[in-house]
């Protein structure tokens, strides 16, 4: 059975973890693996081991071993990261075209950390899980857009289609399918994330991932290996014409419930029920805040908000419980709304 999530940013509100399974298990931050300033490692330097032109390594963070494959077997002048996995620290997240192949859409890693991982699915990419963390319950990871694949979503490029087309109608999607791997034998569970879903009835609901959001992978039970999958509505004579990236971060991370954080929220809401207009009162200035229904779906997005008491317009939600979640001093805090 299949664990779909339309948009992750619900997950991110909170998970309950086992402490039984997960807390002696160390997270892949990244932060350990050294880079210069605005820079990555791709496997272009050729350290890997060599085959018939292809270069294999593996990098390590926390309990987790991730491969990279560069392949010059066209030639040495004209080599390509051609599947695995590449570390970054890169910060562009406006610039389009695969120059800009690096670089996350949140131009940082998770909580304002440095360093992130690129994926590349052109071929099998998988984490292949050691120490601890082997044969157990993986809690989950961060996921976001890199910048190449959304700019080329929301834009098109001389290869993929801007997504929703000319009408915006068009019911394109971008979904990373996850896996977990066993002795060599697949899972039965597997987990769906939308990098982008354009099916909405009302365009205004179409969205491109451009946060880190929270990605439960515990229904995948006791595994070794993760494997992940990209596909898209956008398909040529050649396979996918979207680009096949995404940026992950803190693998294995753990998260608390929402109980938890609505206990450590530092602002406030009212009128809490309210039929109209919500006010949110912010102690500190917020990166970023959000809307999100009880199916994981953002509803409204604001960013770098200053301190100070804000309106909330709500007369056109339907009625039911909302989460306001809000990102500021490296912290996710998340309170609970009612619309009547």
């Amino acid at each position: 059975m299949r664990k779909i999530y339309k948009m992750a940013g619900f997950i991110c509100l909170g998970l309950v973890l086992s402490s039984q399974n997960t807390n002696a298990q160390t997270v892949s931050d990244f932060e350990g693996l050294t880079l210069s300033s605005n820079s990555f490692w791709d496997g272009s330097d050729m350290s890997g081991t060599h085959n018939n032109g292809l270069f294999t390594s593996t990098f390590m963070s926390g309990d987790a071993i991730y491969p990279n494959v560069y392949d010059t077997s066209f030639s040495l002048a004209f080599g390509f990261w051609s599947t695995g996995f590449a570390y970054s620290n890169m910060t562009d997240s406006t610039t389009s075209g695969s120059g800009n192949l690096y670089s996350a859409r949140t131009a940082e890693g998770v909580n304002g950390s440095s360093n992130y991982v690129i994926a590349n699915t052109s071929n099998q990419c998988i984490v292949n899980l050691t120490g601890a963390a082997a044969n157990n319950t993986v809690s989950g990871v961060y996921i976001t857009n890199g910048t190449y694949p959304a700019i080329s979503m929301r834009d098109g490029d001389a290869f993929a289609k801007q997504f929703g087309g000319a009408s915006g109608n068009d019911p394109d999607w971008f979904k990373l399918t996850i896996w977990g791997y066993t002795g060599g034998n697949l899972t039965t569970d597997s987990v769906e994330f939308y990098l982008a879903d354009y099916r909405f009835t009302n365009n205004a609901q179409d969205y491109i991932v451009k946060d880190w959001n929270w990605v439960d992978l515990t229904p995948l039970g006791t595994i070794d290996s993760v494997i992940f999958v990209l596909t898209s509505s956008d398909n040529g004579a050649f396979g996918m014409n979207t680009p096949s990236f995404f940026a992950l971060d803190n693998f294995n991370d753990q998260t608390v419930s929402v109980s938890e954080l609505i206990a450590e929220t530092n602002f406030s809401v009212y009128p809490n029920p309210t039929k109209n207009n919500v006010s949110i009162k912010l102690e500190n200035d917020v990166r970023l805040l959000q809307i999100i229904d009880v199916t994981g779906k953002v509803i409204i997005t604001q960013s770098n908000i200053a301190k100070g008491i804000h309106s909330l317009d709500l007369r056109d939600l339907n009625n039911g419980i909302y989460f306001i979640k809000i990102i500021a001093n490296r912290q996710v805090k998340v309170e609970r709304i009612i619309k009547q």
